[in-house]
Protein backbone atom coordinates (compact mmCIF):
# COMPACT_ATOMS: atom_id res chain seq x y z
CA UNK A 1 0.00 0.00 0.00
CA UNK A 2 2.04 2.83 -0.62
CA UNK A 3 -0.52 5.79 1.51
CA UNK A 4 -1.87 6.12 4.58
CA UNK A 5 -4.87 6.46 4.08
CA UNK A 6 -4.70 2.96 1.50
CA UNK A 7 -3.28 1.18 4.70
CA UNK A 8 -5.80 2.06 7.37
CA UNK A 9 -8.40 1.34 4.71
CA UNK A 10 -7.04 -1.93 3.74
CA UNK A 11 -7.20 -3.10 7.36
CA UNK A 12 -10.36 -2.25 7.47
CA UNK A 13 -11.61 -3.75 4.22
CA UNK A 14 -9.24 -7.14 5.18
CA UNK A 15 -11.60 -7.46 8.34
CA UNK A 16 -14.39 -7.33 6.18
CA UNK A 17 -13.00 -10.12 3.98
CA UNK A 18 -11.74 -12.61 6.80
CA UNK A 19 -15.05 -11.89 8.50
CA UNK A 20 -16.73 -13.23 5.41
CA UNK A 21 -14.48 -16.35 4.23
CA UNK A 22 -14.45 -16.78 8.29
CA UNK A 23 -10.27 -16.78 7.82
CA UNK A 24 -7.80 -15.16 9.71
CA UNK A 25 -4.91 -13.26 8.38
CA UNK A 26 -1.50 -11.16 9.43
CA UNK A 27 -0.26 -8.46 6.78
CA UNK A 28 2.79 -6.13 7.60
CA UNK A 29 3.38 -2.81 6.06
CA UNK A 30 5.94 -0.24 6.41
CA UNK A 31 5.39 3.71 5.59
CA UNK A 32 8.29 5.78 3.34
CA UNK A 33 7.55 8.99 4.79
CA UNK A 34 6.48 9.96 8.35
CA UNK A 35 2.41 10.53 8.91
CA UNK A 36 0.39 10.95 12.29
CA UNK A 37 -2.75 8.39 12.98
CA UNK A 38 -5.53 9.45 15.37
CA UNK A 39 -7.06 7.06 17.09
CA UNK A 40 -11.32 6.60 16.67
CA UNK A 41 -11.54 8.10 19.48
CA UNK A 42 -9.41 10.86 19.62
CA UNK A 43 -9.64 14.21 18.41
CA UNK A 44 -6.88 15.59 16.09
CA UNK A 45 -6.90 19.56 17.19
CA UNK A 46 -6.10 18.17 20.84
CA UNK A 47 -3.94 15.00 20.66
CA UNK A 48 -1.47 16.60 17.56
CA UNK A 49 0.22 19.29 16.82
CA UNK A 50 -0.82 20.53 13.69
CA UNK A 51 0.44 23.30 12.76
CA UNK A 52 3.32 21.53 13.14
CA UNK A 53 2.49 18.23 11.45
CA UNK A 54 1.32 21.03 8.62
CA UNK A 55 4.99 23.09 8.22
CA UNK A 56 7.04 19.41 7.82
CA UNK A 57 4.42 17.86 5.43
CA UNK A 58 2.98 15.25 7.71
CA UNK A 59 -0.27 13.80 6.79
CA UNK A 60 -3.15 13.40 9.90
CA UNK A 61 -5.33 10.59 9.33
CA UNK A 62 -7.68 8.92 11.32
CA UNK A 63 -7.93 4.74 11.95
CA UNK A 64 -10.87 2.66 12.41
CA UNK A 65 -9.21 1.13 15.79
CA UNK A 66 -9.53 2.50 19.50
CA UNK A 67 -6.48 3.71 21.19
CA UNK A 68 -3.79 6.36 21.28
CA UNK A 69 -2.71 8.98 18.60
CA UNK A 70 0.64 7.12 16.78
CA UNK A 71 3.29 8.50 14.39
CA UNK A 72 4.79 6.01 11.74
CA UNK A 73 7.28 6.43 9.56
CA UNK A 74 10.59 4.87 8.40
CA UNK A 75 12.12 2.80 11.45
CA UNK A 76 8.36 1.69 12.25
CA UNK A 77 7.29 -2.14 11.27
CA UNK A 78 3.33 -2.14 11.38
CA UNK A 79 1.82 -5.30 11.47
CA UNK A 80 -2.59 -5.53 11.03
CA UNK A 81 -3.69 -9.42 12.56
CA UNK A 82 -7.09 -10.42 11.73
CA UNK A 83 -8.80 -13.39 14.39
CA UNK A 84 -12.17 -15.13 14.52
CA UNK A 85 -12.87 -14.03 18.29
CA UNK A 86 -13.76 -18.33 18.34
CA UNK A 87 -9.97 -18.79 18.28
CA UNK A 88 -9.26 -18.46 22.34
CA UNK A 89 -11.84 -18.08 24.78
CA UNK A 90 -9.99 -15.20 25.84
CA UNK A 91 -10.98 -12.77 22.79
CA UNK A 92 -14.25 -12.62 23.78
CA UNK A 93 -13.58 -9.45 25.56
CA UNK A 94 -11.14 -5.96 25.08
CA UNK A 95 -9.05 -7.16 28.16
CA UNK A 96 -8.65 -10.79 27.30
CA UNK A 97 -7.84 -9.73 24.12
CA UNK A 98 -5.28 -7.17 24.80
CA UNK A 99 -3.25 -9.67 27.14
CA UNK A 100 -3.32 -13.12 24.84
CA UNK A 101 -2.20 -11.43 21.85
CA UNK A 102 0.60 -8.87 23.03
CA UNK A 103 1.72 -12.26 25.43
CA UNK A 104 2.54 -13.38 22.17
CA UNK A 105 4.01 -10.87 20.72
CA UNK A 106 6.10 -9.95 23.55
CA UNK A 107 7.38 -13.91 23.80
CA UNK A 108 8.60 -13.37 20.04
CA UNK A 109 10.08 -10.45 20.60
CA UNK A 110 11.76 -11.37 23.95
CA UNK A 111 13.11 -14.55 22.24
CA UNK A 112 15.07 -12.40 19.45
CA UNK A 113 16.27 -9.83 22.00
CA UNK A 114 17.58 -12.19 24.49
CA UNK A 115 15.89 -10.03 26.97
CA UNK A 116 12.25 -9.45 28.58
CA UNK A 117 9.77 -7.87 26.69
CA UNK A 118 6.71 -7.15 28.49
CA UNK A 119 3.24 -5.64 28.36
CA UNK A 120 2.91 -2.24 30.00
CA UNK A 121 -0.81 0.15 30.58
CA UNK A 122 -3.57 -1.04 28.23
CA UNK A 123 -2.39 -1.76 24.98
CA UNK A 124 1.87 -1.18 25.08
CA UNK A 125 4.45 -3.36 25.16
CA UNK A 126 8.10 -2.22 26.58
CA UNK A 127 11.73 -3.57 26.55
CA UNK A 128 13.81 -1.95 29.63
CA UNK A 129 10.96 0.27 30.47
CA UNK A 130 10.53 2.06 27.93
CA UNK A 131 7.65 1.26 25.41
CA UNK A 132 8.58 -0.04 21.85
CA UNK A 133 5.38 -1.19 20.44
CA UNK A 134 2.08 0.90 20.34
CA UNK A 135 -1.38 -1.24 19.82
CA UNK A 136 -4.95 -0.84 19.41
CA UNK A 137 -8.84 -2.80 18.53
CA UNK A 138 -11.40 -2.65 16.41
CA UNK A 139 -14.00 -5.86 16.97
CA UNK A 140 -16.81 -7.26 15.01
CA UNK A 141 -19.53 -9.72 15.76
CA UNK A 142 -16.98 -13.00 14.72
CA UNK A 143 -13.74 -11.42 14.36
CA UNK A 144 -11.79 -8.79 15.65
CA UNK A 145 -8.57 -6.75 14.32
CA UNK A 146 -5.34 -5.96 16.19
CA UNK A 147 -3.02 -3.85 14.71
CA UNK A 148 0.66 -1.54 15.79
CA UNK A 149 3.74 -0.79 15.23
CA UNK A 150 7.25 -1.56 16.50
CA UNK A 151 10.03 0.67 16.72
CA UNK A 152 12.81 -0.17 14.88
CA UNK A 153 14.85 2.61 13.82
CA UNK A 154 12.46 5.59 14.05
CA UNK A 155 13.55 9.14 13.96
CA UNK A 156 12.21 9.82 18.00
CA UNK A 157 12.89 13.70 17.45
CA UNK A 158 9.72 14.33 15.16
CA UNK A 159 7.79 12.65 17.55
CA UNK A 160 8.38 15.28 19.91
CA UNK A 161 7.56 17.97 17.16
CA UNK A 162 4.34 17.00 16.19
CA UNK A 163 2.87 14.94 19.21
CA UNK A 164 2.56 16.86 22.22
CA UNK A 165 1.92 14.75 25.74
CA UNK A 166 -1.38 12.90 25.11
CA UNK A 167 -3.88 13.88 27.08
CA UNK A 168 -4.36 10.24 28.47
CA UNK A 169 -1.04 8.40 29.59
CA UNK A 170 -0.56 4.93 31.26
CA UNK A 171 1.01 5.22 34.40
CA UNK A 172 3.94 3.66 34.28
CA UNK A 173 4.75 6.78 31.90
CA UNK A 174 5.25 9.04 34.48
CA UNK A 175 4.95 12.19 32.31
CA UNK A 176 8.35 11.28 30.49
CA UNK A 177 8.70 13.25 27.28
CA UNK A 178 8.70 11.06 24.21
CA UNK A 179 12.24 10.73 23.88
CA UNK A 180 12.78 9.50 27.28
CA UNK A 181 9.37 6.90 27.53
CA UNK A 182 10.40 5.52 23.79
CA UNK A 183 12.87 2.99 22.67
CA UNK A 184 14.03 1.55 19.22
CA UNK A 185 14.31 -2.48 19.30
CA UNK A 186 17.79 -3.76 18.13
CA UNK A 187 16.49 -5.61 15.11
CA UNK A 188 15.87 -5.84 11.91
CA UNK A 189 12.21 -5.65 10.24
CA UNK A 190 12.33 -9.13 7.91
CA UNK A 191 13.41 -11.01 11.24
CA UNK A 192 10.54 -9.48 13.02
CA UNK A 193 8.15 -10.15 10.29
CA UNK A 194 9.59 -14.23 10.76
CA UNK A 195 9.40 -14.82 14.69
CA UNK A 196 5.50 -13.06 13.96
CA UNK A 197 4.76 -15.45 11.53
CA UNK A 198 6.23 -18.28 13.36
CA UNK A 199 4.40 -17.04 16.56
CA UNK A 200 0.92 -16.98 14.92
CA UNK A 201 1.74 -19.83 12.03
CA UNK A 202 0.80 -17.37 9.01
CA UNK A 203 1.42 -18.85 6.16
CA UNK A 204 1.57 -16.91 2.59
CA UNK A 205 -1.76 -16.61 0.90
CA UNK A 206 -2.41 -16.69 -2.59
CA UNK A 207 -5.70 -14.74 -2.44
CA UNK A 208 -6.26 -11.70 -3.95
CA UNK A 209 -6.31 -8.53 -1.32
CA UNK A 210 -9.61 -6.66 -1.19
CA UNK A 211 -8.25 -3.82 -3.69
CA UNK A 212 -11.95 -2.56 -4.40
CA UNK A 213 -13.41 -1.81 -0.98
CA UNK A 214 -9.86 -0.25 -0.45
CA UNK A 215 -10.35 1.62 -2.67
CA UNK A 216 -14.00 2.91 -1.84
CA UNK A 217 -12.92 3.26 1.80
CA UNK A 218 -10.33 5.33 1.07
CA UNK A 219 -12.73 7.89 -1.35
CA UNK A 220 -15.58 7.82 1.29
CA UNK A 221 -13.56 7.68 4.56
CA UNK A 222 -9.60 7.75 4.94
CA UNK A 223 -9.28 10.30 2.81
CA UNK A 224 -12.33 12.55 3.57
CA UNK A 225 -11.26 15.71 6.05
CA UNK A 226 -14.60 15.11 7.49
CA UNK A 227 -13.61 11.80 9.01
CA UNK A 228 -10.15 13.08 10.13
CA UNK A 229 -11.00 16.08 11.72
CA UNK A 230 -14.37 14.13 13.47
CA UNK A 231 -14.87 15.36 16.83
Amino acid sequence: MPTPAENLACDEALLADCTMRGDAALRFWEMPTPCVIVGYANTAAREVNVSACAAAGVPVLRRCSGGGTVMLGPGCLNYSLMLPLALAPELSTVCGTNAFILRRLAAALGALLGDEVASAGDTDLIWRGRKCSGNAQRRGRSHLLFHGTFLLSFDLGLITRCLPLPSRQPAYRAARPHVEFLVNLPLAADTVKEALRAAWGAEPSTLPWPEAATTRLVRERYAQRAWVEAR
